[in-house]
């Protein structure tokens, strides 16, 4: 029997932690991508098993940095729930379970296309769809469960909502003057669940102010980067 020695290479990849692309296109988007984050991370800030998390780079393959992909919001079952700068599949032994991407004009095609694609070759259970402008997506909340290594369409519920078995989560599309907002009820007790904008300010987790306030400085942070090679392409 041959027994390869590990390649030491391996161990001087750097995973970057960044894509250098905006957190979200619009308001509407970091709104519902932080809301969602912050109402799972608090659903299981108390179970040491359960990773929940988004805008984060995902790498699939050890050794190549091209390999990776950028989940709205995810959760991984089975793996410590701590905090992390890249989550690594081969490291943790764990795919995500469950992604909510929230679509919109520059990532709708990608998002229901590649990387459903991508997620479905994964093992990814479940993979959502929403799109809180109504104006890419039809319906513009789309929920697929993982059945013989393929996509199928939840049905919705009579309410219209969509069940996910991953989450024990039922999510719906609510409708506001200028957008949809996702709303989750436990499916268990039927009982809706807080969103961070609904929860007096006195009451928001640190984490949850961290998260927006990390999101705001990293958009800052592009925008800088952006006007900086703006000017350098114009031999500023």
């Amino acid at each position: 029997m041959i027994v390869r020695a590990p390649d030491p290479r391996a161990n001087l990849v750097e995973y970057p932690s960044s894509d250098g692309e905006p957190v979200a296109e619009t308001d509407f988007h970091v709104e519902e991508l932080l809301s969602f984050r912050a109402l799972l991370k608090e659903r299981y800030r108390e179970v040491p098993s359960v990773y929940a998390a988004g805008n984060m780079l995902v790498y699939y393959e050890e050794g190549n940095v091209a390999s990776r992909f950028f989940p709205d919001v995810f959760v991984v079952f089975g793996v410590p729930n701590r905090m992390r700068r890249v989550y690594k599949i081969w490291e943790e032994g764990h795919a995500p379970a469950f992604v909510l991407e929230v679509s919109s004009r520059g990532t709708w095609l990608e998002d229901a296309g590649n990387k459903k694609t991508l997620c479905a070759r994964l093992g990814v259970r479940e993979y959502f769809l929403f799109d809180p402008e109504d104006d890419y997506l039809d319906p513009p909340l789309q929920g697929h469960r993982l059945e013989d290594g393929e996509y199928r369409r939840i049905a919705p519920e009579p309410d219209g909502a969509l069940r996910s078995d991953v989450l024990g989560l039922l999510l719906r599309a609510e409708r506001l003057p200028d957008r949809l907002r996702l709303r989750s009820i436990d499916a268990a007790t039927g009982e809706a669940l807080l969103r961070i904008d609904e929860e007096p300010r006195a009451r928001m987790t640190a984490e949850a102010r961290a998260d927006a306030a990390n999101a705001r400085a990293e958009a800052a942070e592009q925008e800088v980067e952006r006007l900086r090679r703006l000017l350098v392409g114009r031999g500023g």
